[in-house]
């Protein structure tokens, strides 16, 4: 399974070197060689189309980086509630977001922001403000919107991981932290979050070698004429460039270069960690 949807499908990147035209097949078309990695550089609109990219694609990933503690935090604080139907309802809530696909969503906060949605109609019935603002077509907080629903969606259900770690930690240790007087917090500082810390770093590893790898879904459902400077992302761009407007070879030539930037950060994420922590992830 690993060779048929990740190693066969790479045959593919032979149409970077084309200059392919549908319905026709590849050895019909003509042979361009690397123009198409040429043409990346070489085209001042498109450098600069390109250069908005990257700076959203770096943006999205930055934020999900900067805050990859949050998921260790929220188990954590679930781990210390001692109510034990309370905490499986909270954990079971916290984990649905993940299962809800990015169109529904959309659709969820279509009716809450929108400007006939219930934020501003109760804003504007409470006299906040009198014409209904439009969130969704809001291009100064776009970054942050998409990384708030991001946090919403995915929190709980990256959080099973480090939930596991705890179960796993020496009781042990817990116990000796409690004769010896320490509190809560103390016990969470000093044990917790150390036992976790392999764990955050495998993870945060990970997260840099997909540094570039921010998805399509959710930006295609979000993006509309007001936004799409700032919304869109690599991948998203990828599709818009060969599946909107034609260009795939041109689009395939821009996976490739994203997919030798994703396996060089890769491997120098794990020559880091073999160097500062004596471990490596492959």
């Amino acid at each position: 399974l690993v060779f048929l949807f990740s190693y066969f499908p790479l045959h593919g990147w032979a149409y970077a070197f084309y200059d392919y035209r549908p319905p026709f097949q590849l050895k019909d078309c003509e042979f361009v060689g690397l123009k198409w990695f040429t043409t990346l550089f070489s085209n001042a609109s498109k450098r600069k189309q390109i250069f908005d990219v990257m700076l959203n694609t770096f943006a999205m990933s930055g934020l999900s980086i900067l805050f990859s503690w949050l998921p260790m935090a929220f188990a954590i604080l679930l781990s210390e509630i001692k109510c034990n139907w309370f905490k499986k309802v909270v954990q079971t809530l916290t984990t649905l977001p993940h299962f809800i696909s990015w169109v529904l969503v959309y659709a969820l906060a279509f009716s809450l922001f929108s400007s006939s949605g219930m934020v501003n109609n109760l804003c504007i019935r409470l006299g906040v403000y009198d014409t209904p603002v439009l969130y969704l077509q809001m291009t100064d907080h776009v970054w942050m919107m998409m990384w708030l629903l991001s946090t919403w969606k995915g929190t709980g259900w990256s959080a099973i991981m480090y939930i596991a770690a705890i179960a796993g930690i020496d009781q042990e240790l817990y116990e000796a932290a409690y004769v010896d007087g320490a509190g809560r917090f103390r016990v969470i500082w000093h044990i917790t979050i150390p036992s976790l810390l392999p764990t955050y770093f495998v993870l945060l590893m990970m997260n840099v070698a997909n540094f570039l790898n921010n998805g399509v879904d959710q930006y295609y459902v979000f993006q509309n004429a007001f936004n799409k400077d700032k919304i869109q992302v690599l991948d998203l761009y990828v599709y818009n460039l060969g599946l909107g407007s034609g260009s795939y070879s041109l689009a395939t030539a821009i996976s490739i270069m994203k997919s030798i930037v994703s396996l060089t950060l890769l491997f120098t994420v794990n020559t880091l960690s073999k160097t500062l922590r004596g471990e490596s992830i492959i």
